[in-house]
């Protein structure tokens, strides 16, 4: 091996946690405001948002790199490409209908405090970068053998802002954003575009990711080995059987040093 590619969201930092965290926080202003439930008000917004996202004017974009509804809530779609333009006009009033309808759903119609959520949420996110607490180290560790590369789905203004809040960034070769060449995991192309700027072929390196479809299955289809980064201890699709299962980045670090434990590609292996 002479590289190992990384993914970025839940991988190495949190996002998932972080985003429901903020609704939240965001939510905590209607319980003063009007006596709801923040939990229930959470509830409400993330179907809200859901269901007027999937009627993007850019929806098939969206699918194809991987930008979530939560993560349109706060994303600034900064950049030349003309979907990022249609979702740089639209965004405002997305974010406002969603938390405008979610508050209908508790009996409220106001606007003008609908606004000041979606504001208050798309700070509240901001704030949040969580950095798992084995990554420093298992990338310091790594980058002793391999070079480093990140791929990761999102929009560009978004996947950089949480590269830069996260201060990781230093430590990859390469960094590939799904937003910034137009195509998304698991399509085969942005892996290609990956190798081609790691200088490696896919016999070369391993993918690493939380997603058993984009991370794992996207790189077996293209013949990268890949782990999957099972946080959670969660039950695995047995249609998709990584490389390799790992609870952690430390236990894929130890792996990686052991060396003869690394499993060939005729069998899966877990920790």
């Amino acid at each position: 091996m002479k590289a190992l590619i990384f993914d970025l969201d839940d991988t190495l930092v949190v996002e998932k946690a972080s985003a429901e965290a903020a609704f939240l926080e965001t939510c905590e202003l209607a319980r003063a405001r009007y006596g709801i439930e923040p939990g229930e008000l959470h509830a409400a917004v993330r179907r809200t948002c859901r269901d007027i996202w999937h009627k993007s004017p850019a929806r098939a974009y969206c699918v194809e790199i991987g930008i979530s509804s939560w993560e349109g809530m706060w994303a600034r779609f900064e950049g030349p490409d003309e979907n990022l333009r249609i979702l740089r006009d639209w965004g405002p009033s997305y974010r406002k209908n969603s938390w405008y309808e979610a508050l209908r759903e508790h009996g409220v119609e106001d606007a003008d405090f609908a606004a000041e959520l979606a504001a208050a949420f798309r700070a509240n996110r901001c704030k949040r970068h969580i950095v798992y607490g084995d990554v420093r180290l298992a990338l310091e560790q790594c980058r002793q053998s391999y070079r480093l590369g990140m791929l990761t789905n999102g929009a560009p203004d978004l996947q950089r802002h949480k590269i830069d809040a996260a201060a990781i960034g230093e430590y990859f070769d390469a960094i590939v954003i799904s937003g910034e060449v137009g195509v998304g995991k698991p399509n085969a192309r942005i892996y290609g575009i990956m190798l081609s700027r790691l200088g490696v072929t896919a016999d070369d390196v391993v993918m690493i990711g939380n997603s058993l479809k984009s991370d794992v299955q996207g790189a077996q289809a293209v013949g990268i080995r890949a782990v999957w980064v099972n946080r959670a201890g969660e039950s695995r699709d047995g249609n998709i059987v990584p490389d390799l299962e790992v609870s952690n980045l430390a236990e894929l670090s130890e792996t990686l040093r052991r060396g003869d434990v690394w499993p060939d590609r005729s069998r899966s292996v877990e920790l």
